[in-house]
């Protein structure tokens, strides 16, 4: 049995959606399918997401939200015709949104946008359900409440052990399962949607659920490149990555495949397959526990912008028994999550995602760090990048951080911060963000043009 998730692109229109039917009806073993909200038709087109963002705050801010509805449902109309299927569906997903803005009073804002947003995923996985049945492919369209369990708030969203037994049934459908991604319900009933990128936990979630021998990720490009083709003229292919390697790469910037979409899969030993919906015939990109070793140590670099850093310095740090553990303290408290934790015998660096500051909560923080740790000097600077270079066989290269200082110098930039794993799988450079791109440039020209294999 195969787990296949079909990102935003692969169902945009009609036309792809017609695509996604052809994948399932030439493969018989996939037999679960998890569809995300429509995406964009071309470049300059808007996400049915973005769309119900907009509901969402218009709901939010108390305002008439009947246009806004109809905006949303005349993206569904147009897949409709395009598919053959008749106004029932178009109705269904009306009445629906209806529901959800009506039902709003009741709810907290953040669970009115949880809540808008999640019907994207939601409709798409009925309309789809619709068109398979009419085209003659059974189909059983199945909500999360059918047992996607998560766990509560504030915590990051994430599937709780029941989830995997309740799901596990699903593979006893002699019918072809379609499944909303991106959200699931708590076990007293409250819709959660997970992170950026969530139906691809979704897709994870039932892999792991049904034992799949594969899940499959259908996306819009034909593999997983060793750099952004948007700043590197064309890249290296990766035809196969390992979890850990895709882990890192994921982490720092590669859009393709969620990070966190990698756990409930590695926990079974299931392989992922990255593949193109309009070329679904090219073998794609292989994501394994492990893979046969390359001549080359290096097997991706990735570069991602929009972090801070936490600057803390106190003569004697060293010898403080519990100092960092209370500077992370002062941090959970303010619900931030780091990211890296370099450190020097008087100084400490806390690395941090900067969607998570604001001007209030930098002067708690900065105000309690001076009180309660008596820090000599504290600062928050942003605008930084972290650029990773990951691969297995790092670790068997001498020389490669060398190689890695070196090109990044070429650019004229300075370093803020380097982090390598204990795994030594990757290689983690904290820089300024006006140099990502050119950083990203020369190091692959480093690792991937300089060096034959």
């Amino acid at each position: 049995m195969k787990v296949c998730k079909f990102g935003g692109t692969s169902v945009a229109s009609a036309e792809q959606i017609k695509k996604v039917a052809k994948i399932i009806q030439s493969d018989a073993s996939r037999r679960i399918v998890v569809v995300s909200a429509p995406g964009k038709r071309t470049s300059d087109d808007i996400k049915v997401t973005d769309l119900l963002i907009d509901l969402a705050n218009t709901v939010i801010a108390k305002q008439p939200y009947e246009e806004k509805i109809r905006e949303v449902v005349a993206r569904y109309e147009n897949n409709a015709i395009g598919l053959g299927l008749g106004q029932e569906i178009s109705e269904i997903i009306t009445l629906d949104l209806q529901k959800r803005c009506n039902e709003a009073a009741y709810l907290s804002d953040e669970t009115i946008m949880d809540y808008l947003k999640a019907s994207g995923e939601d409709n798409n996985a009925k309309m789809i359900a619709a068109y398979f049945n009419s085209i003659g492919i059974p189909t059983r369209y199945v909500s999360p409440k059918e047992g996607l369990l998560v766990n509560n708030a504030p915590e990051r969203t994430m599937a709780i052990e029941q989830a995997y037994e309740n799901l596990s049934v699903l593979k006893d459908s002699e019918e072809i399962i379609l499944f909303p991604g991106f959200f699931g319900y708590t076990v007293d009933g409250q819709l959660r949607t997970f992170d950026r990128g969530g139906s691809d936990i979704t897709g994870a979630i039932l892999a792991a659920a049904v034992d799949a021998e594969l899940y499959e990720n259908f996306t819009d490009v034909d593999c997983v490149f060793s750099a952004n083709p948007k700043v590197v003229n064309n890249p290296a292919e990766i035809t196969e990555i390992t979890y850990r390697e895709m882990r890192e790469l994921s982490y720092a910037g590669f859009s393709v495949f969620h990070d966190e979409a990698l756990m409930p899969v590695v926990k079974k030993g299931i392989p992922v397959n990255i593949k193109n919906t309009n070329n679904p015939s090219v073998a794609g990109t292989r994501i394994v526990p492990k893979r046969v070793e390359s001549k080359r140590p290096v097997t991706g670099i990735s570069a991602d912008s929009g972090f801070s850093i936490l600057y803390v310095s106190k003569y004697l740090m060293n010898r403080e028994i519990g100092f960092g553990r209370k500077l992370l303290q002062i941090l959970e408290e303010e619900n931030i999550s780091y990211e890296h934790t370099p450190s020097g015998l008087d100084d400490i660096s806390v690395i941090i995602r900067s969607y998570q500051l604001d001007k209030a909560k930098e002067q708690r923080i900065l105000s309690r760090v001076k009180e309660e740790l008596h820090a000599d000097d504290i600062n928050f600077r942003h605008g930084f990048s972290m650029i990773v270079v990951v691969g297995e066989g790092m670790k068997f290269k001498t020389g490669l951080a060398a190689s890695a200082t070196t090109a990044i110098s070429r650019t004229g930039a300075n370093i803020e911060m380097i982090n390598q794993g204990s795994s030594e799988v990757s290689l983690s450079f904290g820089v300024l963000q006006q140099y990502e791109d050119e950083i990203l440039k020369e190091l692959y020209n480093e690792f991937f043009t300089a060096v034959s294999v």
